[in-house]
């Protein structure tokens, strides 16, 4: 593993960041691209190890996938039987089986060894119960495709992640009677994304009625029918934008990011208020997106259970505040790329502060910090939590760093970057 000497400043982060898009905006628009009835044109593609495991994938299902850079040709053909490597992105193991079902052929998925820990059941479940054949309950499995899937009525239990709803919607209309899930148990997490798969499946021309009875029950239903061809321009990725406006917070200093969207689907969007609530002006106009850092950032407390990607970007403020924070809502955490819940506060504490792992969060009390090497757990929510708590605590060490590369093509780069325009 290699060790990243994070920066630490002396006075305040001042920079303009643009950022590559998005990568749930990319993979989802890829998914549907390839199961469209005509050419897509993806424009803005963030090309990262998510996405580009996903446009391997795809290229080794049939789909013929042209261009190196940010802007793909997509032209859809027969799905084929293939070998799909997930690497460890949740997007392509919980996206690309329920497309897998339409090949003609098997489908092997496999991923890292820590992917291989990574909740699946759910989909998989949900698949053979729509008449899918599936062998295996986790990394690695088998789609036994058979060209088709006659679809119809499935219960799961989404509390998971999003992720299970989400990766069903995408190919349900495919399915021969559409699709409708229902969920049942505790609040599915991240909804933000299930709101960006409906928009993206409504902007292609499929139908998706969604239901909620008050008593628990969510029910999303989707109508048979082709998936219409788009050209996609991808939003720059607002979780991604989130460690560097927390650059700003924590250094009183002020940090813009262009082509920021009034209104989007992005969970990441959600920074705005929560930096607000940590005492931060933020300012938005004209699609750029201002943050001017306080002297001291305040404590918050929040439930993330809608937005817990961010969740690593906020302890790590949380830690430098005046005032204790308590984290909500993501019990869901513990299934991510890694448990980030246990890893935030191993990694808070190590470096001498004061996390306590609660049931559903994280409470974090501000303490005197020292250096000492931050584990990121292949996790690259965790290891830029690391940088921007090194630009207060001097001598953190992140291990690991290179593993940004899953959603971020040179996170060092840009860091880096960023801190020399405010010299």
């Amino acid at each position: 593993m290699s060790l990243w000497n994070a920066p630490a400043v002396d006075g305040p982060v001042n920079a303009l960041v643009a950022l590559p898009g998005s990568k749930s905006i990319t993979n989802r628009a890829l998914i549907l691209a390839a199961l469209a009835d005509g050419d897509s044109t993806i424009t803005g593609t963030l090309r990262s190890r998510d996405t580009d495991l996903m446009i391997d994938a795809l290229r080794q299902l049939g789909i013929n996938i042209e261009g190196d850079g940010d802007e793909l040709t997509v032209r859809p053909g027969a799905i084929q039987g293939a070998t799909v490597d997930c690497g460890l992105a949740g997007t392509v193991m919980r996206f690309l089986p329920p497309l897998s079902v339409l090949a003609e052929g098997n489908v092997f998925f496999d991923g890292d060894a820590q992917a291989r820990v990574r909740p699946l059941g759910v989909i998989l479940d949900a698949m053979r119960l729509l008449g899918a054949q599936v062998a295996g309950n986790a990394l690695p499995f088998t789609v036994f495709g058979t060209g088709s899937l006659e679809g119809g009525i499935v219960d799961i239990d989404a509390s998971g992640s999003s992720q299970f709803v989400s990766g069903l919607l995408l190919s349900g209309a495919r399915y021969r009677h559409g699709l409708t899930v229902r969920h049942r148990g505790k609040p599915v997490p991240s909804m933000p994304h299930i709101d960006m798969t409906i928009q993206m499946l409504t902007e292609a021309g499929v139908t998706v009625t969604t239901e909620h009875d008050g008593a628990g029950t969510d029910t999303w239903i989707v109508t048979p029918g082709p998936i219409r061809a788009v050209d996609w321009v991808i939003e720059p990725d607002l979780s991604n934008a989130t460690p560097f406006l927390a650059a700003a917070a924590v250094t009183g200093g002020r940090v813009s990011v262009p082509n920021w969207p009034a209104s989007t689907t992005q969970g990441g969007d959600a920074i705005r208020q929560i930096l607000e609530q940590m005492g931060c002006g933020v300012d938005w106009a004209d699609n750029l997106l201002t943050v001017h850092g306080p002297q001291q950032l305040r404590g918050i407390d929040i439930d993330l259970r809608a937005t817990g990607e961010l969740a690593p970007t906020v302890a790590a403020m949380a830690v430098l505040a005046s005032e204790p924070s308590r984290l909500r809502g993501v019990e869901h955490l513990r299934g991510h790329e890694t448990d980030r819940l246990a890893a935030l506060t191993a990694e808070i504490n190590n470096l001498g502060g004061n996390a306590v792992e609660t049931p559903d969060g994280i409470e974090i009390t501000p303490a005197p910090l020292h250096g000492g090497t931050w584990h990121s757990y292949a996790d690259h929510r965790m290891a830029t939590a690391g940088a921007i708590i090194g630009l207060q605590v001097r001598d953190v060490v992140v291990e690991d760093i290179e593993t940004t590369g899953k959603t971020m093509p040179d996170f060092p780069a840009m860091w880096t970057t960023m801190l020399e325009a405010s010299s």
